[in-house]
């Protein structure tokens, strides 16, 4: 039995670049560009026909579209077609727009500049319900993970510090020295250095301008 070609509608503003990948994405047979269009607007209308006439493409949208921008239209097509799979095309780095899109339910993030072999990777990959995470979103997702960890440890860390512990973050995060700190609180200033010590812990912060940055995200000021 035959296999099946997966359709891909192309959505970029640049008559060149949809060219471009048409050619690009010609070279796999199990691939073909049944239309394109040069606006997030253009697009909806594209797919709506598509989806009522029963075919499922699977839709390569650029972030950076005039009007309503790739992201605005992201979130636009999940709330229309949750399973409807979507690459989302761009020229800057993963580590800028990678797990935002991610997050608003793309299939993937491909650099334009990708080489043909990772882009009709990408198109398979999205066709068959995977997500497609070259090396460098995979890392800005864990990196992003590692901040989500640390913001939640502040979150639950905050509460648990001991009186003792509070004054001196109260004070450590409105940017005062240790040796201030222990003479305000009538403290050596090594016994504040081992609060201090305890309370990034707790926190999950790395040093002072990172607790104070976590204070503030949950509400907590000197």
């Amino acid at each position: 039995m035959a296999e099946s070609v997966i359709p891909v509608v192309l959505c970029d503003d640049h008559r060149i670049v949809r060219e471009g990948l048409k050619q690009m994405l010609a070279d796999d047979f199990r691939i073909r560009v049944i239309a394109e269009a040069s606006t997030g607007e253009e697009l909806m209308v594209l797919v709506t026909n598509l989806v009522h006439d029963g075919v499922k493409p699977v839709l390569m949208l650029d972030i950076a579209l005039p009007g309503q921008d790739g992201l605005t239209m992201l979130k636009s097509i999940r709330e229309r077609w949750p399973l409807l799979p979507v690459l989302m095309l761009s020229t800057y780095p993963e580590k800028q727009y990678a797990v935002r899109c991610i997050q608003l339910g793309a299939s993937g993030y491909v650099h334009k500049s990708a080489d043909p072999d990772v882009m009709m990777a990408a198109v398979l990959q999205a066709a068959n319900g995977e997500r497609y995470l070259s090396a460098a979103t995979a890392q800005a997702l864990a990196a992003a993970a590692a901040r989500r960890h640390r913001f939640t440890a502040a979150a639950e860390g905050i509460p648990a510090l001991s009186h003792r512990e509070h004054q001196v973050f109260q004070r450590l995060i409105e940017g005062q020295a240790v040796t201030q700190i222990g003479a305000a609180l009538g403290l050596a200033a090594n016994t504040v250095s081992t609060y201090r010590a305890r309370i990034l812990e707790k926190t999950g912060a790395r040093n002072d301008v990172e607790l104070a940055l976590l204070a503030e995200r949950h509400g907590h000021r000197g």
